[in-house]
């Protein structure tokens, strides 16, 4: 049996690396428990390379996850949108990946729009710069065709990621801005903080109340925004500025419920031009309230 301890070396790793490819917290936990269970039947000294062995075969697990999930997302109700990673509240679990832009809510959603085998080689190429014949025993394909792969998936990312900001303080004046216009019901200084295109999605699974298409526009968003706001009761639920995905974003909770939601956001220029909100319970099943 392969060693426990080389295993674990990797773990962080391969949470990461199965968490970008298939955008679910649950099914990246499920690829990593897999992926030990087939290390655990290994004889001893059979990989030589232990980190590209486990990479490969987490990586094989979520293409084949990714081939039933693409049709699930078919008949979801409404947008489909990543399980949130939060940060921000102490520490993260051991077995989860350090947040950083290539886990961003954005490049995620546009990451959804790829075919299995794409977004398979982008992830692992240009994330994790895994070597193109090793991505061709994942997918199943040359290593000429993988390269094909990552290169149009790379051309669709840059023309399809919106624009953001890599000023993190920026961000943040953003977000801040959103929750005190949100929270005092102001509806002019919400459309100052959203950009006139903004773009938002909400994720509620058919669980929970969600609109079933993107609401597109200033005005449209500002006025949406305040009527999911106005259910908010300080004296049972709380709202929080957390680290989303590796940016600020906001997380309500309601300890009389359970129920949350998290707020995810991209900025440019100083204002929101993607509002992506998961309500989904089954998707926040880790988001405990009180955490």
């Amino acid at each position: 049996m392969a060693a426990l301890a080389q295993f674990e070396e990797h773990r962080r790793h391969l949470w990461g690396v199965a968490y970008r490819i298939t955008g679910s917290v649950a099914d990246a936990d499920d690829a990593v428990q897999e992926s030990w269970l087939r290390w655990q039947a290994l004889p001893d000294g059979e990989a030589a390379a232990p980190r590209a062995y486990l990479t490969t075969v987490v990586s094989r697990i979520c293409y084949d996850q990714l081939g039933s999930a693409r049709s699930r997302r078919e008949t979801y109700v409404g947008p489909w949108l990543p399980e949130p990673l939060l940060g921000d509240g102490g520490p993260l679990p051991e077995d989860r990946v350090t947040l950083d832009e290539s886990v961003g809510m954005a490049l995620l959603a546009v990451l959804e729009r790829l075919t299995p085998a794409e977004r398979t080689a982008f992830v692992l190429h240009d994330v994790f710069a895994v070597p193109f014949p090793e991505i061709a025993e994942v997918v199943g394909r040359t290593p000429e065709s993988v390269r094909q792969l990552a290169s149009r998936a790379r051309r669709r990312v840059r023309a399809e990621s919106p624009r953001r900001s890599v000023d993190r303080d920026e961000h943040r004046r953003a977000v801040d801005a959103f929750l005190a216009a949100a929270m005092g019901r102001d509806l002019g200084a919400l459309m100052d903080v959203l950009d006139p295109d903004v773009v938002v999605r909400t994720d509620g699974g058919g669980k929970v109340t969600a609109a079933r298409r993107p609401v597109v526009g200033g005005e449209k968003a500002a006025y949406f925004v305040s009527r999911l706001t106005r259910g908010f009761d300080p004296l049972r639920m709380r709202v929080e500025v957390r680290e989303v995905n590796g940016a600020p974003g906001l997380v309500f909770t309601d300890d009389e419920s359970g129920q949350a939601a998290v707020l995810a956001f991209t900025v440019f220029e100083g204002r929101i031009t993607e509002l992506d909100v998961v309500a989904n319970p089954d998707k926040l099943r880790h988001v405990a309230p009180g955490d």
